[in-house]
């Protein structure tokens, strides 16, 4: 009873952050940001990819690009907006699979440098239910990452900024391409 009384206030600070790490911790962005890291270093892609939502990423990709061609008149915008609404669902799976192989094979490429994930982190920006970050990591590459909850609980990635730049720079290193079955 003694040591009680006179650690109370360590007891209370302690109990406090116990309290916020079990019940608040897990449903914020960062915790799924620290997840996906942790996925990905134990390489367990299957984990990893609840934590991306890669048609989401794959259409706003898509929409950027078609941005970025200058499709000023309608039409344009139009056969390229068709065009990302009929292959998302399929590049999709084939992002998914590549991101999924590549996490389970310990890839270089998709690993999460601890400084990125701490940088993302500090960065992160939450309004609700969408959080962003923005960070450059050592490479000299800039992110900027959208995340969104989605009703079953989960934050998932759903936009990745200039992510065709991002994969051209990926693709010299290592080539993409689909997993065989």
């Amino acid at each position: 009873m003694r040591f009680l009384l006179r650690h109370f206030t360590a007891i209370l600070i302690l109990a406090a952050v116990a309290g916020w790490a079990v019940f608040y911790l897990p449903n914020t962005p960062t915790w799924a940001v620290l997840r996906l890291k942790q996925n990905i270093d134990a390489r367990d892609g299957d984990e990893a990819a609840k934590y991306v939502d890669f048609e989401s990423v794959v259409t706003k990709a898509g929409q950027e690009m078609v941005k970025k061609q200058g499709a000023t008149d309608p039409l344009s915008a139009m056969i390229g907006n068709a065009a990302i609404e009929m292959l998302s669902k399929p590049m999709a799976q084939v992002a998914r699979s590549w991101a999924v192989q590549k996490v389970d094979d310990g890839a270089k490429e998709v690993q999460m440098p601890g400084a990125a994930v701490a940088a993302s982190l500090v960065l992160l920006h939450r309004n609700g239910d969408t959080a962003a970050t923005d960070f450059t990591d050592n490479k000299g590459r800039r992110w900027r990452i959208h995340l969104a909850r989605y009703p079953d609980g989960y934050w998932r990635v759903t936009e990745v900024e200039d992510v065709a730049d991002l994969l051209q720079k990926l693709q010299h290193n290592a080539p993409m391409a689909a997993p065989s079955p």
